[in-house]
């Protein structure tokens, strides 16, 4: 995809629109809204997927940067299917970069969020697909890869990124408890990441080295799980 503008900020607008969005969340408001969302949101954040993509391009030479909805830009609207909660919209902006032609949620990916009040910055996986899982727990066990993958987790931290992820309460059936790393064998997703507040380089150009740096820090644990 070639870029149609150059990033030049995410306008105030942005985050009061989720803003409003938040108290407003129905279809009807969003229809009267959907030219601010498209100007405002939608249009920046396709000039910075475009942007940053070609940034990171050149610690991650395969990286996909597309966007388009469904591929680096998260769709806005929920699914409701399985939910209580059947409000019809996400509260924020979700965008993906991630290495590799396959599905973007079986690799480690590079995550921006902004919602009304903060931008999130995240890397690594939100939930291992069941071959990545796999493969994950295979690079726990091992004797190369296991402490390479605890030493980034390490380096995240001393840096100030929290590491998170979805955890079972118990070791994988057939693996030892008391092995050193089982504690890792428990993630049924790995990530680090980092929010942000409000910066006020969201609103100009500036934003792209800012996201770019963290991104760049982070670049030890993708290389973990890259091969997964």
């Amino acid at each position: 995809m070639t870029a149609t503008a150059t990033f030049t900020g995410f306008p105030p607008a942005a985050p009061r629109f989720f803003r409003a969005l938040a108290r407003n969340n129905d279809k009807a408001w969003f229809a009267a809204h959907r030219d601010e969302y498209e100007t405002a949101v939608l249009a920046p954040a396709r000039a910075f997927v475009i942007d940053l993509g070609a940034r990171l391009a050149k610690e991650v030479p395969g990286l996909v940067a597309d966007p388009r909805t469904d591929r680096s830009i998260f769709r806005l609207y929920r699914d409701v299917r399985f939910s209580p909660d059947k409000s019809p919209f996400k509260t924020h902006l979700g965008l993906l970069w991630w290495e590799g032609m396959g599905d973007k949620l079986a690799s480690s990916g590079f995550y921006f969020q902004l919602d009304a009040k903060d931008v999130y910055l995240g890397l690594g996986f939100y939930q291992f697909t069941p071959a990545a899982l796999a493969a994950y727990r295979e690079r726990v066990l091992d004797s190369k890869h296991g402490p390479a993958l605890q030493r980034a987790l390490r380096a995240m931290e001393k840096l100030g990124y929290t590491v998170g992820g979805e955890r079972t309460q118990r070791v994988p059936r057939g693996c030892d408890p008391a092995h050193p790393r089982a504690e890792l064998l428990k993630y049924k997703g790995l990530y680090a990441g980092l929010s942000l507040g409000l910066p006020a380089a969201l609103h100009g150009p500036k934003l792209l080295p800012l996201v770019h740096g963290h991104f760049k820090a982070m670049l030890p644990l993708h290389r973990s799980l890259r091969v997964l």
